[in-house]
């Protein structure tokens, strides 16, 4: 008998921790991969993330911040508009954000400083209702003068 309530209370616990699809009201982002660690002169990168949010109503936009402690000069913070599309309640997608070396068309992340720069990218995402992820952080980034 003892075995069976401790048994239980042990099988209850870690099923009730179990939840595979948890969509919260604050946007829920997760980095996922990135094309290249090394951009070089007409090269373009690839960040990719993942997104749950449980209303579906993400369309308000990202932030997206790049740190070079080597070229201060390069940092930016830049919000970007994602494009409108239908809000479905418990919604999982993917957001590319891609920036180009001397690459028309896309923004532009070439070097300032006449050398190499080590830079890190992060990305918060905000919900129409006001709602922000949590920061999600690139591995870094080597720009090659």
């Amino acid at each position: 008998m003892r075995y069976t309530i401790i048994f239980s209370t042990f099988l209850f616990f870690i099923l009730s921790g179990c939840n595979k699809d948890k969509f919260d009201t604050v946007p829920d982002l997760k980095f996922t991969s990135v094309n290249t660690t090394q951009l070089v002169n007409g090269g373009i990168i690839q960040f990719n993330l993942s997104f749950t949010d449980k209303e579906g109503d993400i369309s308000n936009g990202i932030y997206v911040e790049k740190t070079s402690p080597e070229c201060p000069v390069n940092n930016f913070e830049q919000s970007y508009f994602i494009p409108d599309f239908p809000a479905i309640k418990n919604q999982k997608g993917e957001i590319q954000v891609s920036f180009g070396y001397n690459v028309n068309g896309i923004p532009n992340i070439s070097p300032t400083c006449s050398k190499n720069e080590t830079a890190t990218f992060r990305f918060v995402l905000k919900d129409k209702a006001g709602n922000v992820s949590d920061t999600v952080t690139s591995p870094p980034i080597t720009i090659v003068y």
